[in-house]
């Protein structure tokens, strides 16, 4: 079929029969228990803890690891977008690269669900910053408790 079609064919066929590729119910639980085993390793924060933090940052960078369309979507008030896929390339500029990098400043990761968060945090970690929290909760949670959460206007 997909000769007979090309590409285009393909492409849409992909559009009408497949499955989103990121949701929870695509991966396998070993994904899921990788994510435990790396939390192990970070320190963390719940949803209560964090909602603390973004009424008083006290100079803490909360960065949101969620992609940019999802950001763009809405997002938690003071949180910087640095998508996951490139945090270890775009946290320099926030910090103030190539002046010199606090590695040790207080740095809170989110994310939509807690995992990516979790990874980012751990990436943090591998390439140097010492004071690093995952902040493991689930936005739709945050956004039904009523937290404090930015919409973009609709244009």
């Amino acid at each position: 079929m997909f000769r007979k079609f090309g590409i285009a064919g393909a492409f849409c066929t992909c559009l009408i029969f497949g499955q989103p590729v990121i949701a929870a119910e695509n991966w396998p639980d070993t994904v899921d228990q990788y994510v435990l085993q790396v939390r192990k390793t970070v320190d963390t924060i719940d949803i209560e803890g964090f909602l603390a933090i973004v009424k008083n940052p006290d100079g803490a960078l909360l960065i949101d690891v969620r992609d940019e369309s999802e950001a763009k979507a809405g997002h938690i008030p003071g949180t910087v977008n640095l998508t996951r896929g490139r945090l270890e390339f775009t946290i320099w500029k926030v910090l103030g690269y190539p002046n010199a990098v606090d590695r040790n400043r207080k740095i809170y990761v989110h994310c939509g669900s807690g995992a990516r968060a979790t990874l980012a945090a751990r990436q943090l970690k591998d390439i140097g910053f010492t004071n690093v929290t995952a902040v493991v909760m689930t936005l739709a949670d945050w956004q039904r408790k009523g937290y404090p959460f930015v919409r973009e206007e609709a244009r």
